[in-house]
């Protein structure tokens, strides 16, 4: 941040004092009425620019001020833009993440794409700007939410090494969020029945129930 122009005289002051009278920061701080971290700057941001005491004699305030306090250059929006809507409908797909969908999305804009941290960032604020819903509070034990994942984990018969595909069970608890989970062949009624009943013995107790 440049400094304020009534600062300039103070830095030349510090220069002065620094180079030519060879004083200590901290008689420098106390001089000049400033504190000695400050001292610490200008004398560094002094040497980074090459500049010492006496200072050129056709450095005036404005020129001392660019050499020691150079303004950062302005940034050019060149990112492609990027559809939240569209990323926020995306992400409710089994097995989507935010990391599939910034590649799709670097993939079509190359060299113009945000990255993956300022994708991730901009998703957020977006999301957060949405209609919030109403809390839901569950008493303990009240409620408990079941339904299948959609995913399906791959199981491999060690013996013949064949590969076959089961159904993941998910209940949880509404107050807790206590999570059951398990792998089952099928989601028929036999299979539903089932984990219902290794659910109950595993919670030793039965709630109200919530398909979603």
């Amino acid at each position: 941040m440049p400094a304020p122009r009534k600062a300039m005289r103070k830095i030349k002051d510090v220069l002065r004092l620094k180079y030519e009278a060879r004083l200590p920061h901290e008689r420098i701080a106390r001089a000049c009425g400033v504190a000695k971290g400050t001292v610490a700057k200008y004398v560094d941001r002094a040497q980074a620019a090459g500049l010492s005491w006496p200072l050129p004699a056709d450095l005036d305030d404005t020129a001392l001020e660019a050499r020691l306090f150079p303004r950062a250059p302005a940034l050019v929006a060149t990112h492609a833009p990027l559809d939240c809507g569209y990323l926020h409908q995306e992400i409710k797909r089994p097995g989507m993440t935010l990391m599939l969908l910034w590649e799709e999305y670097a993939h079509a804009h190359p060299g113009a794409a945000y990255g993956y941290s300022q994708f991730c960032l901009l998703y957020k604020t977006f999301r957060q700007s949405l209609k919030r819903s109403m809390r839901q509070i569950y008493p303990a034990g009240e409620k408990c939410f079941i339904d299948y994942s959609g995913d399906k984990v791959a199981i491999i018969d060690p013996q013949s090494g064949e590969i076959r595909f089961a159904e993941i069970f998910v209940a949880v608890l509404g107050a807790s969020a206590y999570a059951y989970v398990e792998a089952t062949w099928t989601q028929k009624l036999p299979d539903w029945i089932a984990s219902h009943v290794r659910l109950f013995g595993r919670l030793g107790s039965v709630s109200v129930l919530d398909y979603e």
